[in-house]
């Protein structure tokens, strides 16, 4: 569908404009559509990723990365160049009749609402994070799987003094997945219509189109509206109380009505804000902002006094701060209704100042009025600029208020933290729903409630399923072994290395820079990494998530986490995190030197996982064997960063008794976690953590797709940062995808580690992989330990050395066998040594001895000596 080529057709149904007849045809068939459009599951993620889209090209200035065919055209009512899109919605608002500089900000307005990090921030506050409709564990002790549904077929009733209004709460319900179907009134423009257009246009799947049914007609076609309401699993209504009630009365049993009615919103200020003339300013401010249309705006001022003669000077004093901001903004014309009440309201109370009740201070020119009663019961105004004052001790707040509870929305207090605090707390108990700062009544946050509730939550069902304990245990979302989830596909450009993630990093903006961790140097130069808090606790679900799925059972698991800490490195911290968001049982030791006090710590506390790094964990288990052999109470090994051999593997299970040894997840400090391991999982296959990411699996020489099964380079995209684009990223790693659904039932996809480019290196002319000497080690040799490959320029010719664990290889006839081993099963080598090209020796050392990352503690595989810069 391109909005571009739209009819006259006053409506939008599902990708199409069509005009009243084929509207009122298929109204009948509602229920229909409703049960086969919501079969289909609708992610979160297409509506964020449609509404950025969006909202990019709503911005006022056209974004450098707009698609060829979304060029800038004319400019829009700021003179600015402008998307097509954005001329085309100024367009339908001006041809309605808006102000131009009305318009404009309205788009902006919608384009701030529907950014990215606007949507997520009001997801995890009102959902609970960014994918709400996925049944996972949030008690990960049970297995009770929750996730937030869509109501059904959800119909909406546009209030008609609000443009944004009407867009906003159809991205509302989609956002909780929803069949939407919203009624605006035919005396608005038609940006709804044309707005939710362009949104569908911008998700080239057609899901959205499908959930999206826009209907322009009066109220007074009660026909219409029945078979909305008939139709609807919920509706939800904007408007006065008789608006709510003609649409309450047709709505069945069993059907959610949401009220979003008319509200009256008041200031109160102590004696000392009113005597402060920058807080007078703010509240005129505010009483000149929309006219006082929106429900936030101030109809009342209370001063916290009982002295009627205070409240008739101060409306004197206020009326000369209102007169300044009125004659800054200009005022729209008034309807002839708006003016006839305006004047009713004022005519009455000057009747009534000869009765010493009121006082009227007004400008000459009727542009706005400031109206003082002595008697405190709230009044709603007239608005367009009209304020009532009225005097209210503030012992008296909570029995003169809380009568008009269901109609109060937004109280501003004036006065010190103190009174702040207390007053809070009394017009809340009144039946206010939101208090502000004086000249701030208007303003909001993303992710703030609405009339005191959570829309998403009203427009949304909280389901559960609760499975079979055992056979679930180790499923952590539910929806994983139905299908296959939605994963965007990979964007188009370059790749991108650690160095461009680097340069990144110094246009960062602060509010994206909440966490900073540094990589451990294994591969390189220690290298900087930087999250938010949220982006954080995202990947740290995820990952407790994949530790779930890889055998990690929290209700009865005793962790101790033996990972490497400080210096910014993010192992230990992070294990931390994903532990505490399963809700489990942990001993936060960590990797230390003194490895007697770390086995005591163990046998303790009754510790019965271990989680840490391969190498220290085999050191720590060597060096105080008998002491865990004979406690015999380590069933579970969970490790990262490097991997066990087969031969320590099988030490592990034998002579420790070891029952589970399993990768903890797969990750970079740069990218966080990326992949995790199954019950199901041999050796170094892993499930992709899709939630975060889309992985490329691409040629090892060409920048296109490995073949199917091919090793090749693997290249992640992180869909769930703020701040740092992530995309393309080639992060070292060789890997192949694996085909099919693992035996595990989850259809998320597989990936087998290969290893990465730095373990294979060249020398002497012959390209030599680490990896294969190690398992050359541990299958021929029956080699236990840890093994380093060493690289010197030599004299001459280079040398290769391969350095072995001292306590595994007994005597130097052990050592050369061991060489005579490599030089056999790795024909490279021992070619290259018989051409005289290199030269190849076998050294035995102590563990202390291996070269390790100061901050990680992890085993540098390859030490290449040949660079000064190695």
């Amino acid at each position: 569908m391109n909005p571009e080529s739209a009819s006259t057709g006053a409506h939008f149904w599902q990708g199409s404009f069509i005009d009243d007849q084929e509207a009122a045809d298929r109204l009948a068939g509602l229920p229909e559509l409703a049960a086969r459009v919501l079969a289909e599951p609708l992610a979160t993620e297409l509506v964020l990723n449609a509404c950025q889209q969006l909202a990019d090209a709503l911005s006022a200035a056209p974004a450098d990365d707009l698609a060829d065919d979304l060029c800038a055209t004319p400019a829009d009512a700021a003179g600015t160049a402008a998307h097509p899109v954005r001329t085309r919605l100024l367009a339908v608002l001006t041809d309605g009749g808006t102000d131009p500089d009305e318009a404009a900000a309205t788009l902006d307005e919608i384009a701030g609402a529907i950014t990215r990090p606007a949507l997520e921030r009001k997801l995890r506050r009102e959902l609970g994070g960014l994918r709400p409709e996925r049944l996972t564990r949030p008690d990960a002790r049970e297995t009770v799987f929750e996730a937030w549904a869509p109501v059904g077929l959800l119909v909406h009733i546009a209030p008609g003094n609000a443009a944004a209004v009407a867009p906003l709460t159809v991205v509302e319900g989609l956002l909780t997945g929803n069949l939407n179907v919203l009624k605006t009134s035919s005396g608005d423009t038609p940006l709804a219509q044309h707005l939710l257009a362009e949104l569908a246009a911008a998700d080239p799947t057609g899901a959205l189109a499908r959930r999206i049914v826009v209907l322009r007609f009066p109220s007074a076609r009660t026909e219409w509206l029945r078979l909305l309401c008939e139709a609807a699993d919920a509706v939800s209504v904007w408007g006065g109380e008789d608006a709510v009630r003609a649409i309450a009365d047709l709505v069945p049993a069993g059907c959610r009505l949401v009220e979003w009615g008319h509200r009256i919103s008041f200031a109160y200020l102590t004696r000392d804000a009113w005597s402060d003339g920058s807080t007078l300013d703010a509240l005129a401010a505010d009483v000149c902002r929309f006219e006082q249309q929106a429900c936030s705006s101030p109809q009342v001022v209370y001063l916290d006094t009982e002295d009627d003669g205070e409240v008739f000077a101060f409306a004197e004093r206020f009326a000369a701060h209102l007169a300044t901001a009125s004659a800054a903004q200009p005022r729209p014309e008034l309807e002839p209704a708006e003016h006839a009440e305006i004047t009713t309201t004022e005519l009455i109370a000057r009747l009534e100042e000869h009765l010493g009740l009121t006082r009227v201070v007004a400008a000459e020119d009727g542009s706005w009025r400031v109206l003082a009663d002595t008697r405190p019961a709230l009044a709603a105004s007239p608005l367009n600029r009209s304020v009532w004052v009225k005097p209210l001790p503030r012992a008296d707040v909570i029995p003169v208020l809380r009568p008009m509870r269901r109609y109060l929305q937004t109280a501003a207090i004036g006065g010190s933290r103190a009174d702040v605090a207390r007053l809070s707390r009394a017009v809340l108990a009144a039946g206010a729903l939101r208090v502000t700062p004086v000249g701030g009544m208007l303003d909001s946050y993303h992710g703030e409630p609405h009339d005191g509730v959570y829309a998403l939550q009203r427009y949304s069902r909280r389901v559960s399923v609760r499975a079979a304990g055992e056979a679930f245990a180790t499923t952590a979302c539910l929806d994983d072994l139905a299908a296959p989830a939605a994963v965007p596909a990979a964007p188009v450009g370059p790749l991108l290395d650690k160095a461009g993630v680097q340069e990144q990093l110094r246009t960062l903006a602060p509010d994206h820079a909440h966490l900073y961790f540094r990589s451990g140097g294994s591969t390189g130069a220690p290298a900087l990494s930087v999250f938010t808090n949220a982006d954080y606790d995202t990947q740290m679900r995820a990952a407790a998530d994949g530790l779930l799925a890889a055998g990690f059972d929290p209700a009865r698991d005793r962790a101790a986490n033996l990972f490497y800490c400080g210096g910014m490195y993010g192992s230990f911290i992070s294990f931390f995190s994903i532990l505490e968001r399963l809700n489990a049982t942990q001993l936060p030791l960590a990797a230390g030197p003194d490895h007697a006090a770390t086995a005591e710590a163990l046998v303790t506390h009754r510790a019965d996982t271990v989680l840490g790094m391969p190498s220290y964990l085999w050191q720590l288990f060597h060096d105080q064997g008998e002491v865990l052999r004979g406690y015999g109470g380590i069933r579970k090994v969970f490790y990262g960063g490097e991997h066990f051999t087969a031969e320590q593997r099988r030490v592990l299970t034998e002579e420790f008794g070891v029952q589970l040894i399993r990768s903890a997840a797969y990750g970079s400090t740069d990218l966080g976690p990326l992949g995790y391991q199954c019950t199901h999982s041999e050796g170094s296959v892993h499930h992709v953590l899709t939630d975060l990411h889309t992985l490329e699996v691409l040629d090892r020489e060409a920048d296109r797709p490995a073949l199917p099964e091919e090793p090749g380079r693997l290249v992640f995209t992180t869909r769930t940062r703020a701040g740092q684009r992530l995309e393309r990223y080639q992060i070292g790693d060789l890997g192949r995808a694996v085909e099919g659904v693992c035996p595990c039932g989850s259809h998320t996809p597989r990936i087998e580690l290969l290893g990465r480019y730095g373990d294979v290196v060249r020398v002497g002319t012959y390209f030599l992989n680490v990896r294969r000497l190690i398992a050359v080690a541990a299958e021929d040799l029956g080699y236990r330990g840890e093994l380093q490959l060493l690289l010197d320029a030599g004299d001459g010719r280079e040398l290769v050395t391969v350095r072995l664990d001292e306590r595994y290889v007994p005597d130097a006839a052990a050592a050369t066998a061991a060489r005579e081993a490599f030089l056999t099963a790795v024909p490279e080598l021992g070619t290259a040594v018989a051409e005289g090209l290199l030269t190849c020796t076998v050294e035995t050392a102590p563990t202390a001895a291996f070269e390790r990352t100061p901050t990680s503690g992890k085993l540098r595989t390859v030490v290449d000596r040949r660079r000064p810069s190695a």
